[in-house]
């Protein structure tokens, strides 16, 4: 018999049925309410690059500078002059990095396939970005407390990840069709998670989350 399935999130379960179509299954957690695909319809590496490797983002497309602006703009808001940061997941053409270098923020960036120098996941930054990252995470426990440990005290970890807005809906979202999607994050499973790790949490977009690391 196979094990009961855990959240990736949390480690709590077991993990409940929460939604099933033609592909795969989405399951819920009972205590951060994190809803996720089971391991067993993930991608391949191989696989799940190829459908990265089909995004045409650049620095010279203002269509996709204004799409990260609802992060950057009330992030960078935030920051005093000079601060440091870290693009977790800068994905084959970093832009939100150059938007914040432009801005006078040095950054470095990290990324699994296209820059994976993890040297960069040592330093120590005044804020991290991870722009439709999270979503991707077959294990953001490990992945998300990792990256507030990167953060100075009074850092901050800005998240861009469309929200799951309720069950009734949740069948026809356009999210839940990419291959690559295997998490999804509500306000309150957000909220759970800056609790547990001692952050505040404040929500400036639909689609975007600001945690706080408290001096």
């Amino acid at each position: 018999m196979s094990e009961p399935p855990i959240c990736p999130l949390c480690a709590a379960g077991p993990c409940g049925h929460y939604h099933r179509d033609t592909r795969r299954d989405y399951l819920q957690c009972p205590r951060c309410a994190l809803i996720f695909v089971p391991a067993a319809f993930h991608l391949a590496p191989q696989a799940e690059r190829a459908v990265y490797d089909q995004h045409q983002n650049s620095p010279a497309d203002a269509g996709y500078r204004r799409f990260l602006s609802r992060l950057y703009t009330p992030l960078i808001a935030e920051l005093v002059p000079g601060a440091c940061g870290l693009d977790f997941g800068s994905g084959p053409g970093p832009t939100l990095s150059v938007m914040f270098e432009e801005a006078g923020h040095p950054m470095a960036i990290y990324d699994p396939y296209y820059a994976p120098d993890t040297t960069v996941l040592t330093g120590q930054y005044d804020f991290i970005t991870a722009t439709e990252v999270v979503e991707h995470l077959a294990a953001p426990g490990r992945e998300l407390a990792r990256l507030v440990g990167l953060l100075r005290p009074g850092g901050w970890l800005g998240l861009m990840t469309k929200r799951p807005t309720g069950h009734a809906a949740f069948g026809d979202w356009h999210y839940i069709l990419d291959p690559t999607h295997i998490g999804y994050y509500s306000e309150a499973t957000l909220s759970w998670f800056a609790s547990t790790h001692g952050l505040s949490v404040r929500f400036p977009a639909s689609d975007v989350a600001l945690l706080h690391k408290g001096r």
